[in-house]
């Protein structure tokens, strides 16, 4: 994917020396949580809304320099990497630097997430699956041979979730086999998170089932 097609270069940079009333007022013409600052035509940080409108409106930004949040990416970073950025610095706008740091734009928030949305893994039709297992038992390669041995096809896995010793993955897989994928996974010791309408609807078949027997053997 090439995300360099998604810089935006319409904000320039507010200078260090610039009155934070500047700053300000710019907040409130705008709906992005951060705002680059440039010092001697060089990016060094964002400054936040928030911190914005607590900093006295006649003061400068070099007067807070030391807020200023030093987030950034390259023209190169994978869009994975750069999503990783915004939800780590709790952003909607990330500043984009070139060669010698030099700021060359930014991204929005939703322009990377609708590349997300474009990929297989959301946009084609499939099943999910979500496993649990200790994090030192689980192996991709073993969860990927689960589903394909039972002729289905992964549109897509991630861990979702870690904690203490255990690790959630998430599976997206064709609407091929669930059940038999769901029930391998079972014998190799991984526990079944996601719920599953055919699952529950042979779970139920087995309760009737003993149920019946119970009544027969009285």
């Amino acid at each position: 994917m090439n995300t360099a097609n998604y810089i935006i270069n319409d904000i320039s940079p507010f200078d260090i020396s610039s009155p934070i009333k500047d700053v300000q007022t710019a907040f409130n013409q705008l709906t992005y949580s951060h705002i680059p600052i440039k010092k001697e035509g060089v990016y060094i940080g964002c400054i936040s809304e928030t911190d914005a409108h607590c900093f006295e409106s006649n003061k400068t930004v070099a007067d807070y320099q030391y807020a200023l949040e030093t987030f950034y990416v390259r023209k190169s970073t994978n869009w994975l990497d750069i999503l990783e950025a915004f939800a780590l610095n709790n952003s909607n706008i990330m500043p984009v630097l070139g060669a010698n740091n030099k700021y060359v734009g930014y991204y929005e928030l939703s322009d990377i997430m609708n590349l997300f949305n474009n990929t297989p893994f959301l946009n084609e039709s499939g099943g999910i699956i979500v496993v649990e297992k200790g994090i030192r038992d689980y192996s991709f390669s073993e969860i990927c041979q689960i589903v394909e041995t039972n002729d289905a096809k992964i549109l897509g896995l991630f861990i979702s979730n870690m904690e203490d010793e255990t690790v959630q993955v998430t599976i997206k897989i064709g609407h091929t086999g669930m059940n038999s994928i769901v029930q391998t996974f079972r014998r190799y010791d991984y526990n079944v998170v996601s719920n599953h309408e055919e699952d529950k609807f042979l779970e139920d078949l087995k309760k009737r089932s003993n149920y019946l027997d119970k009544y027969l053997n009285i």
